[in-house]
């Protein structure tokens, strides 16, 4: 006899205007609130707030906190490996936007 499974997922679009907090982008990135406060205070993550608990983040943050999470886990880079490699990452993006742009992809 076959048996079926269903699985239920829940999603929620986020866009630049979504604002989460530590805890929220924690979740949403499956990374720890100690890796993500070091991100911030190298830079590779940007928060409005003056303490973590007060944080906001943009939703432009999740993607890059997701990345972070991944290279320090998978294939775990220090801090300021990841924040050259988001570095790098960026520029690769801003450099094909700007081939796209001259017509020369």
């Amino acid at each position: 006899m076959l048996s079926k499974t269903v699985i239920y997922s829940e999603s929620q679009l986020i866009d630049d205007d979504t604002s989460l907090t530590l805890v929220e982008l924690c979740h949403a990135c499956r990374g720890s609130e100690d890796l993500l406060q070091e991100l911030v205070a190298e830079g590779v993550l940007e928060a409005s707030g003056q303490q973590p608990q007060e944080w906001r983040f943009s939703g432009a943050a999740l993607r890059r906190a997701r990345v972070a999470n991944r290279l320090a886990q998978d294939l775990e880079v220090n801090t300021q490996g990841i924040a050259l490699a988001l570095e790098l990452l960026d520029q690769i993006e801003r450099l094909k936007a700007e081939l796209a742009r001259s017509g020369r992809s």
